[in-house]
């Protein structure tokens, strides 16, 4: 059964491909993600690589690692699918 939630999500399985390191010291490392089922030409996320743990400390991700990426939005802005 499914439950009626305030937010509308979907949620789509990526693998990590590499970490691009950054040249500047004030310039965050990202983490480039490939993202399985989205169309070929936005398969790839970049994203800042700090995350947080589930012990509230920071975590990076690693190549590799199989991530979800969750989309979320209000049920408000959202409109019934044909």
């Amino acid at each position: 059964m499914k439950t009626i939630s305030q937010k509308a999500t979907t949620t789509l399985s990526g693998t990590v491909k590499t970490i691009i390191v950054s040249p500047l010291p004030n310039v965050p490392d990202k983490a480039h993600i490939n993202v399985a089922g989205a169309d070929a030409l936005y398969r790839e996320l970049r994203i800042v690589n700090s995350l947080i743990g589930k012990d509230g400390y920071d975590v990076c991700l690693q190549p590799g690692q199989h991530v979800n990426v969750k989309f979320e939005a209000d049920s408000k802005d959202t409109t019934h699918a044909a």
